[in-house]
């Protein structure tokens, strides 16, 4: 099996710097405009994106594990081309992604050098390790705001409320219990109407839980894969 992670908006592979170290033959995509090429202006161009990767590349028996934005393409990817898949993880995500306009604000109005943007960026990080911070910071502005604006533009389009019944993959919803951006409620909506999901909630974790509780949820990943084998 191929585990291949997602980012989310604005966000690059470095979001999963824990769960890289950990799962050796998995790979991390950088989307397009993340920091190279064109960005692509909504949910569905993702998906043939990256669709486009893991065919070029011949992985099979794929996972894919989406956070945010990524989990998003994860969604969109098992409804359309099921067969090409094994199971979903989806981090800190939901079936449809309703942006806050302040979120859209701050990429619109980023300031003299993009400082307050970067400075809003860099509270989303701030119970990552501190080792981690000045890495976080330096990809955040090889992103830059206009790319973030536009993958929050295409999240606010965002919506398989009426489709989740579809997917018949096994399904891990993970979520943290602090993230106000994707709130518990959204993993909770997920496992609801998702046939064959299971959902944990990481005790003190905000929207990126997965480097801040990085030891549980590389082992709720590591049982998921077990439990697909």
């Amino acid at each position: 099996m191929k585990l291949v992670f997602l980012h989310g908006a604005g966000s690059s592979s470095l979001a999963y710097y824990y769960q890289l170290r950990h799962f050796r033959n998995s790979k991390a995509i950088d989307l397009p405009g993340h920091s190279t090429g064109k960005a692509c202006n909504d949910i569905g161009s993702y998906v043939e994106w990256v669709r486009g990767f893991i065919t070029a590349r011949r992985y099979k028996d794929v996972v894919l594990c989406g956070h945010s934005m990524g989990g998003a393409i994860a969604l969109q990817y098992a409804l359309r081309y099921p067969e090409e898949l094994k199971g979903l993880i989806l981090l800190g995500t939901g079936a449809r992604l309703r942006v806050h306009p302040d979120y859209l604000e701050r990429c619109r109005q980023p300031g003299p050098d993009n400082s307050q943007w970067l400075a809003g960026v860099m509270k989303s990080y701030k119970k990552v390790a501190p080792d981690m911070q000045p890495v976080l910071s330096q990809r955040a502005v090889e992103v830059g705001p206009e790319v973030e604006l536009n993958d929050l533009l295409a999240c606010d389009q965002f919506d398989v409320m009426g489709q989740l019944e579809n997917i018949d993959l096994p399904v891990q919803v993970l979520c943290g219990s602090d993230d106000v951006m994707t709130p518990v409620k959204y993993a909770d909506y997920l496992t609801a109407h998702l046939p064959n999901a299971r959902e944990t909630v990481i005790n003190g974790g905000t929207h990126y839980f997965q480097m801040e509780k990085y030891k549980k949820v590389n082992e709720e990943i590591e049982q998921f894969m077990a439990s697909l084998k």
